[in-house]
C-alpha cells in the first residue's frame, strides 16, 4: 500500500503508480504530514511524495517532514503536469467565475489566470479534490484546475487543456518507506543528506568543498530553518552516487568532521522521464 496527498485521480497517485506499478494499492490521505503518518505507522509501506516542481519551486513541507521523519528515500520519479480546467457538463470557460485547485498548481498556471481576470482562483488541499468537490457540490460559475484523469474519474468536462505556464512543467516525486523495506532498484545513483554546519563565516563554503574537491556533482541544494534557532539555517543536498561508493562516502565522512549533524535520507535511483 503506498500513500500520497491528495484524492484519487490526483497527480500524485500517478507518481505513485509510475514508482510502483499499476496494480499498486494506493491511500490517499488528506495532508503531507498524514502520508508520512501513515507510513510510520504501518497503515502504508511506503509513501509518494512531490518534492519539487520545475515551475512553482520546493514543496517546502516535505522537505521539513523528511528531516523528521526517520524513513528512507527509496527511489525517485519525474511525472510530466498538464494541467486543465474542467467543470460540469454543459458549462463554458465563460460562464467561469471561480477556479479551484491546489496552490502548487495554481502557482503554474499564473499565465492562464493573468488572461482570464474575471476567474477567481481559490485554493484548496488537492487538485483531484477541487474536482471531486465541485462536481459534487461545487456553484454555478464553478470550476477546477487538474489533471485530465481527474475529469475523467468524476465525470467534470474539459474546458481548456495545457493551461501551465510552460511545457516544461515537472515535478520530482521521491519514493519513502522506512529503512530496508524497498529493495535497491538498478540505474544510476543519487544521494540525499540534510547537514548543519556552525553559524560560523565560511562554514557552509567548507561542507560544499567536500563534494567539489572530489568531482561530485552536486544536484540540488535546499535551506531550512532550524526550529527554536532563530536566524540558523539546515541544508538539504543532493549529490550524484550512492553513499556507499569510496569517493562518496570519503565526502561524507569529510562532512561529518566539520559539522553539527549530517544525516543521510537514502540513496537510490535517479528518475527517468
Amino acid at each position: 500500500m503506498v500513500a500520497f496527498q491528495g484524492e484519487r485521480g490526483a497527480f500524485s497517485e500517478a507518481a505513485a503508480r509510475k514508482l510502483l506499478g499499476a496494480s499498486a494499492g494506493v491511500l490517499p490521505c488528506r495532508s503531507f504530514d498524514d502520508v508520512f503518518a501513515a507510513v510510520r505507522s504501518g497503515a502504508a509501506g511506503c509513501a509518494a511524495i512531490p518534492i519539487e516542481n520545475t515551475l512553482a519551486g520546493s514543496v517546502l513541507r516535505n522537505y521539513e517532514l523528511l528531516g523528521e521523519a526517520g524513513l528512507e528515500i527509496a527511489g525517485e520519479a519525474l511525472l510530466r503536469i498538464r494541467l486543465s480546467v474542467m467543470a460540469r457538463p454543459g458549462t463554458t470557460l465563460g460562464d467561469v467565475r471561480r477556479v479551484l485547485s491546489h496552490p502548487v498548481a495554481l502557482a503554474q498556471c499564473t499565465r492562464f489566470l493573468a488572461a482570464h481576470p474575471g476567474i477567481e482562483a481559490v485554493a484548496t488541499y488537492d487538485t483531484a479534490g477541487a474536482v471531486k468537490v465541485m462536481m459534487k457540490d461545487g456553484r454555478a460559475g464553478e470550476a477546477a484546475i487538474a489533471g485530465a484523469s481527474a475529469a475523467d474519474l468524476y465525470g467534470a468536462e474539459i474546458l481548456a487543456e495545457n493551461i501551465e505556464d510552460n511545457a516544461e512543467n515537472y515535478t520530482r516525486f521521491l519514493l519513502v518507506a522506512k529503512h530496508g523495506v524497498i529493495p535497491p532498484r538498478p540505474g544510476p545513483r543519487k544521494t540525499t543528506i540534510v547537514f548543519r554546519t556552525p553559524n560560523t563565516p565560511g562554514a557552509l563554503f567548507r561542507a560544499l568543498a567536500v563534494f567539489a574537491l572530489r568531482d561530485i556533482n552536486l544536484t540540488k541544494l535546499e535551506s531550512r530553518p532550524i526550529e527554536g534557532r532563530p536566524w540558523e539555517y539546515q541544508f538539504y543536498a543532493d549529490v550524484g552516487g550512492d553513499a556507499s561508493e569510496r569517493n562518496v562516502a570519503n565526502a561524507l565522512n569529510h562532512l561529518r568532521e566539520m559539522c553539527e549533524t549530517v544525516i543521510l535520507l537514502g540513496s537510490y535511483a535517479a528518475a527517468e522521464e
